[in-house]
C-alpha cells in the first residue's frame, strides 16, 4: 500500500519569487519532497487580469497533479488573491496560499493598528490582505502600495544595488509618512530585498514575510491531515524537482543563489499543453 505522506508537495509561482517559499519549506520540514513550477515564460502575473491568472493557475495545477502531489502551495500572492478560491473548489487535495498566513501574523504584530502592504498591482488592487486582516482585527487600517518595479529588479538579481535602493525609497516614503508599524512583504519576490526594505523603513517597523509563515502553516496542515513525512528521503532520490515554462538555465543559476541545497537541474515544459 502506498503511503500518501511519501508523495511530494507541489509549489508554484509566476517565476522565481516562490523559491523563497520553497526555501522555507526545505528549512522547516526538511523530509518533504517538492515539485516546483515557475511560470517564467508568462511572468509577471501582477499586471494581468483575474481571468488570465486563474487560467494559468489551473494549467499549473493540472501539471503538478501529474506528479501525484499530496498538497499544493500557491507561492504567489497574485495567484493566491485571484485564483485560490476557484482552485479550492476544483481540486480534491489540500491547497494553501501565501496571503492568509501573512495577514494573520500582521494582525497580531501591529501595535498602532496601521499596517502597510506592498505587492503587485493585482494583489493590491484585489484588497485581499485588507479583507483578511479586517476579519481578524476590524480596528486595523491597511495601506496598500503597489511596487511593480520590485519584481523585475529581483529577477535581474539587483538585490543590493543603488537602483533598488532609490526605487524602494520612492515607493516606501508615503508609508513612512503614514507611520505604519507593520509592513507585509506581499509578494514572494520581496523577501530577497528584505534588508533594503528594513533599512528604509527603520527599526520601528515590523516586516512580515509570508513565505516563512506559509511554510509554518503548511507544516501544521500536513500534521493535521496525517500527511507529514517523518523519515528522510532515500539517498540519491530526487527530493527537489524544478520545472519552468522558459529559461531553465537562467532559472537554475538564480535558484542556486537563493537555495543552498544544490539545484541539480531545471527542466522546461510547455505549460500550454495542460
Amino acid at each position: 500500500m502506498i503511503n500518501i505522506a511519501d508523495a511530494p508537495i507541489g509549489v508554484f509561482d509566476s517565476g522565481v519569487g516562490g523559491l523563497t517559499v520553497a526555501r522555507e519549506i526545505m528549512r522547516q520540514i526538511p523530509n518533504e519532497r517538492i515539485v516546483y513550477f515557475g511560470d517564467t515564460a508568462r511572468v509577471p502575473y501582477g499586471s494581468k487580469s483575474r481571468e488570465t491568472i486563474t487560467r494559468f493557475s489551473k494549467q499549473i495545477v493540472r501539471f503538478l497533479k501529474t506528479y501525484d502531489v499530496k498538497t499544493i502551495v500557491v507561492a504567489c500572492n497574485t495567484a493566491s488573491a485571484y485564483a485560490l478560491d476557484t482552485l479550492e473548489k476544483e481540486i480534491d487535495i489540500p491547497i494553501i496560499g501565501v496571503v492568509k498566513p501573512g495577514a494573520k501574523v500582521a494582525s497580531d504584530a501591529t501595535r498602532n493598528g496601521k499596517i502597510g502592504v506592498i505587492g503587485t498591482e493585482a494583489t493590491i488592487g484585489s484588497q485581499i490582505y485588507t479583507q483578511y486582516i479586517k476579519e481578524i482585527n476590524p480596528e486595523a487600517t491597511i495601506y496598500g502600495k503597489a511596487c511593480p518595479l520590485f519584481c523585475p529588479l529581483v529577477e535581474e538579481g539587483l538585490w543590493q544595488d543603488p537602483v533598488t535602493d532609490e526605487i524602494a525609497r520612492r515607493y516606501l516614503s508615503e508609508l513612512i509618512d503614514i507611520d505604519i508599524d507593520t509592513l507585509i512583504l506581499g509578494c514572494t519576490h520581496y523577501p530577497l530585498i528584505h534588508s533594503t526594505v528594513a533599512k528604509i523603513m527603520g527599526e520601528g517597523v515590523t516586516l512580515v514575510n509570508p513565505a516563512y509563515e506559509t511554510a509554518r502553516e503548511l507544516k501544521e496542515m500536513l500534521e493535521k491531515n496525517n500527511l507529514l513525512q517523518t523519515t528522510p528521503p532515500a539517498l540519491g532520490s530526487n527530493q527537489y524537482q524544478f520545472f519552468v515554462s522558459d529559461g531553465a538555465e537562467k532559472f537554475k543559476h538564480f535558484a542556486n543563489s537563493i537555495i543552498q541545497y544544490g539545484i541539480l537541474s531545471a527542466k522546461t515544459i510547455n505549460i500550454e499543453e495542460y
